[in-house]
């Protein structure tokens, strides 16, 4: 086994281990909130609801957002094979990214602020925004996450042979993205598809 390495009995490491057992606990609430949103649905108390979403700008942000999970791919096997400048190189390309994604997400939110959809307007608004708005906290986080793997990587703390700690950014990632897939389906196309 790698120095690096620190496994439990069960022969994972300490850092997945743990890792796995915040991304479930981050499911559940998802899910609570999935729910809540799939609840409150059609409770617009008169004010807009999924008529004023805009699917093709959303898909466009959503597309970047999944791409990034490429990026961070190649981010993690860059280090894997001791490509430090690869590696930040395709961090600082999966961290633009969902950037873009925040960059729309804001747009879309302020749009609907100005189009009458407001946060206490209803519990259709509130179920939307927190659902949508907790995903992005999640993006913001992971932003953070991977600007400072670039930094701990520029100044030696993060070191060739520890692609364990890409590793574990990319698993939080990969979860960002997964997440965001089920939230579109649910909140942007069944409504449009249920509309047709």
């Amino acid at each position: 086994m790698a120095a690096d390495v620190q496994a439990t009995t069960l022969g994972l490491d300490h850092r997945k281990l743990a890792m796995w057992t915040f991304l479930g606990s981050e499911f559940l609430f998802f899910g609570a909130f999935v729910s809540a949103y799939l609840l409150y649905i059609t409770t617009t108390a008169g004010g807009p609801g999924v008529e004023i979403f805009d699917i093709p700008f959303t898909s466009i942000s959503s597309f970047v957002l999944l791409m990034s999970s490429l990026t961070m791919v190649l981010a993690h096997n860059a280090h894997a094979h001791g490509d430090l400048r690869r590696m930040r190189l395709w961090i600082l390309a999966t961290a633009g990214q969902g950037a873009v994604f925040l960059g729309g997400q804001v747009y879309e939110f302020t749009t609907f602020y100005n189009e009458g959809l407001n946060m206490t307007q209803s519990p259709f608004a509130s179920s939307f925004f927190v659902l949508t708005g907790f995903h992005g906290l999640h993006v913001f986080v992971g932003i953070l996450m991977l600007l400072s793997l670039y930094a701990l990587s520029l100044t030696g703390k993060v070191k060739a042979n520890q692609d364990v700690k890409t590793e574990m950014i990319g698993l939080y990632w990969h979860f960002v993205d997964i997440i965001w897939v089920v939230i579109f389906t649910v909140v942007y196309l069944i409504p449009e598809i249920a509309v047709l």
